[in-house]
């Protein structure tokens, strides 16, 4: 139950600091294209920093330091913020400083995962009540706070509830020292995180910028933002505990592929949902995150050995953090050229599910 309730404060911090309250707040002072860049560049550093800690803890054996380390530093960057929110620029700063710790954060927190014989139900569960909190936050918090008092209110919350984890899981035991050379050489397994990047691509683009696209799209206040993605929690919640079931009872390998038609379907729909129907499109867009994040993580466990496990999970982390650049950018990139078409540009993100499932049968071919 600690790796659910660290669940919990991550997807609560996303809601109501990544999702809401900050993009909603800094867009007011700085262009949505600008603060798209920065966010995007925060997650390239990530990137760089996570493969040299990711290396080291599979060494060493640190994944539970380093995981307690970041969280922490997560938090209390993330309670910092309230300071800054009457100076913008500083306040993106420290808030781009805050994403590059949560994702070192995010690298060991997946490798906790090694500890557990039902990793499904533990995924998915985890998935579940992340999402339950925030639904939580989002119906009901959310219109208690509001900036700059959120920022302290919901990194507090975060802190709490890993606090739990960062108390009680356990070390994965398992050491081994891995080349990076030699995983770069491995074509199934660089197939296979190109077809996950494509999929994190869509996912983490829409965690950092649905709320402006309600916004600039339907005109939506801030209260109806909150319910759209209030609903897309409770589908986070019903596709965690059902991926996660059917996923120790089939498998991730079987799984995991049906992601590439729930992206398309989703922006897809996108494209043509009127504003009665935005709910609908919300609760699609939960179970989509929630068969993501449950079984991506899951299909590399399965499918590539376990001495190196660690190791390539820090890889899957850390096609998070370039599916964040990269979407961040392309999603910047769609907007300049199609004249700030939201609707649009969202539709032309389906190229990434698309290129991604070629890349996944790629994998399987080379795998047989």
């Amino acid at each position: 139950m600690s790796f659910a309730l660290y669940d919990a404060g991550e997807t609560l911090l996303g809601a109501l600091v990544y999702s809401t309250f900050f993009p909603l707040f800094i867009t007011k002072y700085i262009d949505p294209k600008t603060y798209s860049a920065l966010y995007g560049v925060a997650f390239l550093i990530s990137f760089f920093l996570a493969l040299y800690l990711g290396k080291l803890a599979d060494a060493k054996g640190l994944r539970k330091q380093l995981f307690v380390i970041f969280s922490l530093l997560t938090a209390l960057s993330g309670m910092s913020l309230s300071l800054f929110a009457s100076l913008p620029h500083l306040a993106l700063l420290v808030y781009c400083v805050m994403a590059v710790f949560h994702q070192q954060a995010l690298v060991f927190y997946n490798s906790m995962l090694l500890s557990f014989d039902s990793r499904g139900l533990a995924s998915g569960l985890g998935v579940a009540v992340g999402y339950i909190s925030s639904a939580i936050a989002l119906v009901f918090l959310a219109r208690l706070m509001s900036v700059p008092d959120v920022f302290f209110q919901a990194s507090f919350l975060f802190a709490l509830l890993v606090l739990p984890s960062l108390l009680l899981l356990p070390n994965p035991p398992q050491r081994g020292r891995v080349k990076i050379k030699e995983v770069l050489k491995d074509r199934k397994f660089l197939l296979t995180i190109l077809a996950i990047l494509s999929l994190t691509e869509v996912a983490n683009t829409l965690i950092a910028m649905m709320g402006i696209y309600l916004k600039r799209v339907y005109g939506f206040e801030d209260t109806q933002i909150y319910r759209v993605i209030g609903l897309s929690a409770f589908g986070g919640v019903v596709g965690g505990m059902v991926f996660g079931r059917l996923a120790d009872r089939w498998g991730a390998s079987k799984l995991f592929p049906m992601g590439f038609f729930f992206w398309s379907f989703f922006l897809a729909l996108l494209y043509f949902t009127s504003e009665h129907l935005i709910l609908l499109a919300g609760f699609l867009a939960g179970l989509s995150l929630a068969h993501l994040w449950t079984t991506s993580r899951l299909f590399v466990i399965e499918n590539f050995p376990q001495t190196q496990v660690s190791v390539r999970l820090s890889f899957l982390s850390l096609t998070e953090r370039i599916a964040s650049t990269s979407g961040l950018f392309a999603w910047s990139l769609l907007l300049y050229l199609t004249g700030d078409n939201y609707r649009l540009s969202a539709l032309l993100m389906i190229a990434f599910p698309l290129l991604g499932f070629i890349s996944f049968r790629k994998s399987r071919v080379v795998s047989l």
